[in-house]
């Protein structure tokens, strides 16, 4: 039984530090605690697999840019012939205080376009995630294109901090759920929030 992992951002340097690409990061934590390299391409992503608690892990960073996740996640999930219940996302979330995580399952998309796109081509929202808080803009009405530059920028080095420090946990999230399941991780991630 296949897992796919993925975490979600932009491809390129320029996105690289991106509060939006924070998926990438706790992606590549995981994969370097595992020693695991994203060392093909398949299904429009870069992709790496493994074996951890007794399942095939296929860990994948999408190329296809944040808003056509789905596209790549669509192929792998046929690809790799994986029931969507065994699809993990990583991804930031603006509506979580800054490093605060959160495990969840079936739930919407909370207005965020990369998880949009995977239920849309998916068809099913069934699929769980661990979601990594990024914050909001400074402004308390801020528009679509302050949401857009606040995703698109850099953390501060203040936030930088306080990422730091949850990127292992989202490591030892990611290990809780493949080795004891949803219920045990949602117990131990989503406290405090």
């Amino acid at each position: 039984m296949t897992k796919l992992i993925v975490g979600l951002g932009n491809p390129g340097r320029a996105y690289a530090a991106n509060r939006h690409n924070i998926g990438f990061i706790c992606l590549r934590h995981f994969a370097r605690a595992l020693a695991i390299k994203f060392d093909r391409k398949k299904g429009l992503a870069r992709i790496g697999t493994g074996a951890v608690a007794g399942s095939k892990v296929v860990l994948a960073r999408p190329q296809t840019y944040m808003n056509n996740s789905g596209q790549s996640v669509s192929r792998l999930v046929r690809k790799f012939a994986v029931n969507p219940k065994d699809l993990l996302v990583i991804h930031d979330d603006l509506d979580l205080p800054l490093a605060k995580i959160r495990v969840s399952s079936g739930s919407g998309s909370g207005g965020h376009k990369g998880i949009s796109s995977i239920i849309q081509e998916l068809g099913t929202r069934e699929f769980t995630r661990i979601r990594v808080g990024i914050g909001r803009p400074a402004n308390p009405n801020p528009t679509e294109d302050d949401i857009i530059a606040y995703v698109l920028s850099d953390f501060t080095p203040q936030e930088k901090q306080a990422i730091n420090q949850i990127i292992p946990r989202v490591t030892e999230a990611i290990l809780c759920l493949l080795a004891e399941g949803l219920e045990p991780a949602m117990n131990k991630y989503n406290q405090g929030i």
